[in-house]
């Protein structure tokens, strides 16, 4: 009777058992029948890419690799792969993801020892969120407006010492009158009258470490990346000077060095001489590094394209005579065909050639042509934005200089989806930078189209390759003769 009680428990266990894997697979087969699964984007090695990489830079290699595998595939580096996602199409998720689903990753690394560990991405994320709440509050639309005024005087004073003609590097030029630019509205009167020789020196090295190889490798000690530590050592004891002497005289300026100080997180705490140091660097990065090229990237290609040149400095006739040369923020914001020029170049070369984030979740993209594939999740997930940029499906004539394709009728980059034009990224990453870097490049050559004729006497600039971002290579020679320019 024993023997028969144990067969018939060890019977039950395993009917038990059975019934228990049966329900499990019919589960799992419904369960794939509800969500069958995609293939992966195609793969391509690293090693494959070298010849290429070598011979025609990064920007042909992955056009190439978009022509001939589509929109979506994945490049693996020895182990890690990166996929990328090319078109606004597929784009949405990277743009619009929530943070616990694709993120930055290790991919802001590179900004840790240009900003300090103190901001940004050396911090947590909550931290990391109130210290861009401060950033963005400082670069708000009705902030900009009390900005327009510093920004006319020092323009108007830089270019008061060029004489009645001259022959100069526009590039050195552009570059010089964006550090006044940042020094009078961001850091305050100090930094612009005592040390500004100083300050530009050191941002200079400070952008020269935001190169290729230091985005791969932030940390290891090259000469680039030993003089930027310096100049970010030395831009912080000049900060909390400046810092400590406003504090210990009571004394208060109207610039965004004074509103970070000013600035407290939810806490109550209010930010530490660290913090608004870090900040102050990262906007004057807004402020000026983005700003720089494009001004010099806008000018080269007015003066090398008659049709705009012209449209754009009758519009300045016509703003004249509106205004009765009385140009504030509200005539800043009618510069259309302006506007126009400068978001055109930023299409021709961006400051940032690609966005990346990394995936914390697997995903789903559809390309244009109805292709599903998962993005697993693990995966480095890249936008090539200078590559969008010159999409032929998007833009008409993409290697063709044409403001207009932004103007009534045509607005292609709309017409195109949400997400073909974002030079200044998109959706949750917009650049809070933005408005500020048109306001300036806009104040910029509206002062030079009203007050100067200019010629392009150097070849036009090819693209320094070793930067990060798509800068002009070498000098920018123009001539120049002043003039008055008469309204209607």
């Amino acid at each position: 009777m024993d023997m028969l009680a144990t067969r018939a428990t060890w019977l039950a266990i395993a009917i038990f058992f059975i019934t228990a894997v049966a329900t499990k697979i019919s589960r799992w087969k419904s369960n794939v029948h509800l969500c069958p699964t995609r293939p992966l984007p195609p793969v391509v090695n690293v090693l494959a890419l070298l010849p290429s990489l070598f011979n025609k830079g990064f920007g042909v290699t992955i056009a190439d690799l978009h022509t001939r595998l589509g929109s979506v595939f994945t490049i693996n580096l020895f182990g890690p792969k990166i996929t990328l996602l090319v078109g606004p199409d597929i784009s949405a998720h990277f743009f619009q993801g929530l943070e616990s689903e694709i993120s930055f990753g290790n991919f802001a690394e590179v900004t840790v020892p240009i900003f300090g560990q103190e901001v940004l991405y050396g911090v947590d994320m909550a931290t990391r969120s109130e210290q861009i709440h401060f950033i963005v509050d400082v670069l708000k639309p009705s902030k900009l407006r009390s900005l327009v005024d510093p920004i006319l005087q020092e323009v108007e004073a830089y270019f008061a010492s060029w004489g009645q003609e001259g022959i100069v590097d526009l590039k050195h030029e552009l570059e010089q009158v964006l550090m006044f630019i940042s020094s009078r509205c961001l850091l305050g009167y100090e930094v612009r009258e005592m040390m500004l020789e100083e300050v530009s020196s050191l941002f200079h090295e400070l952008e020269n470490g935001l190169n290729f190889f230091s985005f791969l490798f932030p940390y290891i000690p090259t000469s680039t990346n030993r003089r930027r530590d310096k100049a970010h050592i030395r831009l912080k004891e000049i900060f909390t000077t400046t810092i400590r002497s406003r504090r210990s005289s009571g004394r208060v300026q109207e610039d965004a060095l004074q509103r970070l100080m000013n600035s407290k997180y939810k806490d109550g705490r209010s930010a530490s001489e660290a913090e608004i140091c870090g900040m102050i660097i990262a906007l004057i990065f807004a402020g000026k590094h983005p700003s720089s090229s494009t001004s010099i990237w806008t000018g080269a290609f007015m003066l090398s394209n008659t049709k705009f040149l012209i449209a754009a400095v009758e519009e300045q006739k016509h703003i004249i005579s509106k205004y009765k040369n009385q140009i504030g923020y509200d005539a800043f914001l009618e510069m259309d065909t302006l506007h126009r020029c400068i978001k055109e170049a930023l299409r021709m070369h961006t400051p940032v050639q690609m966005l990346a984030r990394k995936a914390h979740k697997k995903f789903k993209v559809q390309t244009k042509e109805g292709k599903e594939y998962d993005i697993p999740e693990g995966h480095n997930i890249v936008i090539p934005t200078a590559l969008n940029n010159k999409l032929s499906h998007v833009y008409n004539d993409p290697h063709a200089y044409d403001p207009d394709r932004f103007g009534p009728g045509r607005e292609e980059d709309r017409v195109g989806g949400k997400y073909s034009f974002t030079t200044f990224g998109g959706g949750r990453h917009v650049c809070s930078g933005m408005a500020l870097a048109y306001l300036q490049i806009k104040v910029i050559w509206s002062h030079l189209l009203r007050n100067f004729e200019f010629k392009l006497i150097s070849p036009f600039p090819k693209v320094d390759v070793s930067k990060v971002g798509q800068e002009p290579k070498g000098k920018v020679m123009i001539s120049y003769n002043r003039r008055q320019l008469q309204c209607y």
